[in-house]
C-alpha cells in the first residue's frame, strides 16, 4: 500500500517539537492556540496534526503544554506506561494513513508509576496487563530511568514490527523515542 504522508516532514515536525519544549521550559501558562477561531477552523476543515505522540496517562504529562501546541497540532494517544497494543497501533495507523502524519514519538517520563509498579510490585487486575508488558520491556532492570528508556524502546519496536513501517518510512515516516523529565519539564529525545 502506498502511503500519502502529506503532513509536515518528520525532521521539521521534530524540530517544531524541540522548539515548543524550549518555550515550555520557561512558561508560566500554556502557549498553544486554543482560540475560538482555531476551534471553528478545525471543526470545518478537520485536523492536521504535525506529529503523533504516544505517551503515558500520568496527569503530570500534558503533551500539548510540553510542546507548546494548540488544538489540532498533536495526535495524542495516552495509556498508562505508554505501552502499545492493537488499539494504539490502530490509532497510529489511522493518523498516518488518514491524517498524513510523518512523525511518531513514543514518550515515556521520569518517575513513572507504571514503570515503578513493574519494578517493585506485582499488581493484580487489569493493571497487570500494563505491568506485564513493561516487565517484558525492561527485563531485570531496576534503575527507574533506564527502565523508562527500555520501555520506550520496546514500544517503538512493537510499532515497527506490527505496522508496515518500512513502506511508511520510504514515504517519510519517522518513529522516535523521548523521555519527559517531570522534575524540570525537559524532553530528551532518544534519537
Amino acid at each position: 500500500m502506498a502511503y500519502q504522508l502529506t503532513g509536515l516532514p518528520a525532521d521539521m515536525a521534530l524540530k517544531k517539537l524541540r522548539e515548543g519544549n524550549e518555550r515550555y521550559l520557561g512558561a508560566e501558562t500554556g502557549s498553544g492556540n486554543i482560540s475560538p477561531a482555531i476551534r471553528k477552523d478545525t471543526c470545518e476543515n478537520g485536523q492536521h496534526p504535525f506529529a503523533i505522540l504516544v505517551t503515558c496517562s500520568d496527569s503530570r504529562v500534558i503533551p500539548e503544554s510540553i510542546f507548546s501546541a494548540g488544538i489540532g497540532e498533536l495526535f495524542v494517544i495516552r495509556v498508562a506506561g505508554n505501552v502499545i497494543d492493537d488499539h494504539q497501533l490502530g490509532s497510529i495507523e489511522y493518523a498516518v494513513e488518514h491524517l498524513g502524519c510523518c512523525l511518531v514519538v513514543v514518550m515515556g517520563h521520569t518517575h513513572c508509576g507504571a514503570v515503578d509498579a513493574a519494578i517493585h510490585h506485582d499488581p493484580s487486575g487489569y493493571i497487570k496487563y500494563i505491568t506485564d508488558e513493561i516487565k517484558a520491556a525492561i527485563g531485570e532492570e531496576t534503575d527507574d530511568f533506564r527502565a523508562c528508556c527500555l520501555n520506550v524502546e520496546h514500544s517503538i519496536a512493537l510499532i515497527e514490527n506490527n505496522l508496515d513501517i518500512r513502506a511508511m518510512e520510504k514515504e517519510g515516516l519517522k518513529v522516535v523515542g523521548a523521555i519527559y523529565h517531570i522534575e524540570d519539564g525537559r524532553v530528551e529525545f532518544l534519537d
